[in-house]
This record gives C-alpha cells, sequence and structure tokens, in this order.
C-alpha cells in the first residue's frame, strides 16, 4: 500500500464513531498528513527515500510542542491558558524531516501523572485488547493509537514508566531511551531529571527507526544480536514478586523460551533495587519537580485538575529543599553502584508490569483502588528510570488473555547494543 492508502485507512478507524479514535486522538491533522503522505509517496515513485521513516504514519504525545497550537498536556487548563507554540519540538521537526506522516496528537494522563491512563477531560481510550480496560499511561493516546491502527508508530514519553506500561498492556513494543539521547526541548515536562522521549511500535526496528531520526543520528540497519551464550540477569525479589496468574505464568515461559535459544540465565538479587524503594517511600524526586512545575497552577485552577493529579502533586509541598538535595545526592551514588552491578551481565529482565490491565470501571470507582494499581503498573518501570537506565517492553504471546510485556533493560548509554538483543528475543518470543 501506498503512504495516502494507509493513511487513508488509518483516518477511517480514526474517525469510526464505534471505535476509539476520539478519546485516543484529540487533534487530527488530515489535511497536514494528507500532504505529507501525497510527498512521501511522490519520492518514493521518483526513486528518493528519505530514510525509513519516510511515509511511515505517526502521532505525537499531547505534550510535544507544535508550531501554533497550545500545547495541552491532557489539561484543560493549558488548553485554556496556554500560549501557542511558535515552534515545533526538536523532535517533531527531526520526524518531519525524515519524512514522517504526522497524523495525530494523543491523548495522554494529565500531566502525565499516572500510570492507569485515565482522562477525565477528554476520555480514556479503551485499551487494543478489551476497550473495557485501561490503556496504561501517561501515553495512553500512543498505547491505543499502534494497538488500534491508528498508526505505524507512536511517540511518548516516559518519566517512570509511561511508554513502557501502555506497550505492555496493549501487546506491542515500547523503547525508553538513556535519558541523554533524545533532547526533550519542547516536551512539557514533568521531571525535568527522569523524562525521557521514546516511541511505541510493533517492531523493535520501528522502534529502532524512530529513535535513531529523534536522537540525530543517521538510521542504521538493526541486526538481530546472536542468542547462543548471552548474560542474561533474571531479577528476583521484588520486581518478581506478587505476579498475578497471567503475568506468573507468561513470565517463567519466556524465560524457558529464550534458555532454549541459549541465553545463560542467571538469578540476580538486587539490594539496591529495595533501597531505592525505602528512598522513594520518603521523598519523591518526580514529586518535588511536578510540584515546583505546577504550585502556581494548583493555587488557583486546583478544582479543573483532575483530583487524582492534584493529590499526588501536592505532596511536593512537604519536601524540603534538603531533603530534594539529599535523595539526588543518594541517587546520583546509586546509579553509579548500580551501573557496576549489571557489568557482568548484557541485560537485565523482569516482567513490564506484574499485573494486566485493570478495568476502567474498576479504578473509577474508588481512589483507593487507583492508586493500588497505578503503584503496581509503576512497580518494576520506575526502576529503570530511577537508575538512569534504557529498556525496552516486549509483548509476549497472548495465548488468547491479555496482552503482557516482558521488560529488557541494560545500562545507560547501551541503547543500540540493547535493541539489537531485543530484536533477537522479539524472533524467539514470536515463534
Amino acid at each position: 500500500m501506498t503512504s495516502v492508502e494507509r493513511l487513508e485507512a488509518a483516518l477511517a478507524r480514526i474517525e469510526d464513531p464505534k471505535g476509539e479514535g476520539a478519546r485516543a486522538c484529540l487533534t487530527v491533522y488530515r489535511d497536514g498528513a494528507k500532504a505529507a503522505a501525497q510527498a512521501a509517496d511522490a519520492r518514493q515513485k521518483s526513486g528518493i527515500s528519505l530514510g525509513p521513516l519516510d511515509g511511515a504514519i505517526v502521532t505525537l504525545k499531547d505534550l510535544f510542542d507544535v508550531a501554533g497550537e497550545v500545547t495541552r498536556a491532557g489539561s484543560k487548563v493549558l488548553a485554556e491558558e496556554g500560549k501557542p507554540a511558535t515552534a515545533d519540538a526538536p523532535i517533531v521537526q527531526r520526524l518531519r524531516a525524515a519524512g514522517a506522516v504526522i497524523v495525530a496528537k494523543t491523548n495522554m494522563s494529565e500531566f502525565a501523572f499516572t500510570g492507569i491512563g485515565v482522562n477525565p477531560h477528554y476520555g480514556t481510550p479503551g485499551n487494543a485488547a478489551d476497550v473495557a480496560r485501561v490503556p496504561g499511561g501517561s501515553s495512553s493516546g500512543a498505547g491505543a493509537a499502534v494497538g488500534h491502527k491508528f498508526c505505524d508508530i507512536a511517540i511518548g514519553t516516559d518519566t517512570g514508566g509511561s511508554i513502557r506500561i501502555p506497550a505492555a498492556l496493549n501487546g506491542i513494543t515500547g523503547f525508553k531511551c538513556s535519558r541523554q539521547r533524545v533532547p526533550t526541548a519542547g516536551a512539557f515536562p514533568l521531571s525535568g531529571s527522569l523524562d525521557s522521549i521514546g516511541p511505541l511500535a510493533n517492531t523493535i526496528a520501528d522502534c529502532a527507526h524512530a529513535d535513531a531520526i529523534m536522537a540525530g543520528e543517521t538510521p542504521w540497519a538493526l541486526e538481530a544480536a546472536p542468542l547462543a551464550g548471552l548474560r542474561v540477569g533474571v531479577a528476583r525479589g521484588g520486581p518478581t514478586e506478587n505476579l498475578d496468574d497471567t503475568v506468573g505464568k507468561r513470565f517463567p515461559a519466556a524465560l524457558a523460551k529464550l534458555e532454549k535459544a541459549g541465553v545463560r540465565l542467571s538469578d540476580e538479587t538486587l539490594p539496591l533495587i529495595d533501597e531505592m524503594g525505602s528512598l522513594l517511600a520518603r521523598t519523591s524526586i518526580l514529586v518535588a519537580e511536578a510540584y515546583a512545575i505546577h504550585r502556581e497552577r494548583l493555587s488557583r485552577r486546583a478544582a479543573d485538575i483532575d483530583p487524582i493529579i492534584v493529590g499526588r502533586t501536592d505532596k511536593g509541598r512537604d519536601i524540603s529543599s534538603a531533603d530534594y538535595i539529599d535523595i539526588l545526592q543518594a541517587r546520583a551514588r546509586m546509579v553509579h553502584a548500580m551501573d557496576a552491578r549489571l557489568a557482568d551481565l548484557d541485560v537485565l529482565v523482569m516482567p513490564t508490569c506484574p499485573i494486566v490491565a485493570p478495568r476502567i470501571d474498576e479504578v473509577a470507582a474508588d481512589p483507593k483502588v487507583f492508586m493500588s494499581r497505578n503503584a503496581m503498573l509503576l512497580r518494576n518501570t520506575t526502576i529503570v528510570n530511577f537508575f538512569d537506565s534504557c529498556a525496552v517492553s516486549l509483548p509476549l504471546p497472548r495465548e488468547g488473555g491479555l496482552p503482557t510485556g516482558l521488560m529488557v533493560i541494560a545500562r545507560n548509554g547501551q541503547d543500540r547494543r540493547l535493541l539489537r538483543i531485543a530484536a533477537a528475543m522479539e524472533r524467539v518470543l514470536q515463534a
């Protein structure tokens, strides 16, 4: 199919009144996308290519600046008070220059501050596997957009799991790069210390192509790494405790497939993860930085913001500057220690999320249930952001059930090596 034909098919699904398009895609760029798709097809006919994303259908999370538009970040307050962006975010500029056909801006948790993906202002897009369930957040619309085939690649952000959680819950692939790899300018922030940008797609190859473009690199040929003899650590303790029945069956089954393919599995206990948990129970970098961003807005418009977000953000009021500096210093020490601890492993693996997607009505009915499920969804993914690592969530075979994900983690800066390993694991797990 041509780019125009694929775009028209995507638009038909987005605009289907019986589908999830209206909740997943908050702004649809029908005319601009059509012009970009026509240009991509014209280049293809002339034997010209701008690279692997030329003609690819792409969506952007609602927190990226697009010139002339107010950046909402899933918030009605920002939609009402914000000023139009004067320029596209750098990653948007790079995607356009690579020939990407940007079809829509996608829904998200307000201010990117939950792993559930519910948005009371613009609606909650249904999960691609079961629309009665949450899509995961905060890149909720991104996960739904790829899962429901509204696009080929969705661009999201990840501060504590906001790419990998929707990927796992919707049965697709998500990549959280090393934080410094892709510029975050022009993306509405949640936590400057933890924010990163990355793709969600159906394959590791598409993720790798999008990542290279956004990082300002020349696209590269992704070749799967040999699995035989690969040193794969299995995180034991907290990351593999209290798994629900589905994840509890799929995770060991995935390990068995990988071991049969020749990887060398080793059980790894990581006390640093427990230390992280104790530290975050006292002080949160994310909450402190989010409060600094939103404190003035909360004082004026709290009634117009999701009460869950208000409650989480307002906890930053009680974090002193001394406590904030202490945790930044502790984190720097722990990041260095974890990097050294993982030096003898090629990758570390754990379930992306310990549970499958909760039902929308389940989390809507009781804030305590919401927060409990939110904590479970974020439990494992947060580890990667805290320790400044890079990670992929790979979909595991569903066998007729709900989607789950395998998280593959590498040390900071090992992004390309990680993607090559993930490409090899993708083949084995989907065989």
